[in-house]
């Protein structure tokens, strides 16, 4: 893990297009903005879990989708 301190207004780059910024400081709490791309998914992590349960849930309780085109 790469640990770094951070100013409000000061930037965090990853890669070329991915962009964090550091918006606000008060106490113990920091609000940052992430800039990237549409095709990069950017949650907290308790949303990034669930998002991977539910898509694990539903590949078991699916069916097997048949091809009509091709019996």
């Amino acid at each position: 893990m790469l640990v770094l301190s951070r100013k409000v207004g000061e930037e965090i780059i990853i890669g070329d297009d991915i962009h964090v910024t550091v918006v606000a400081v008060q106490g113990d709490k920091v609000r940052i903005g992430i800039t990237a791309p549409k095709e990069v998914a950017v949650d907290r992590q308790e949303i990034h879990d669930k998002r991977i349960n539910f898509l694990s849930e539903v590949a078991v309780l699916a069916p097997p989708v048949r091809c009509l085109l091709n019996p």
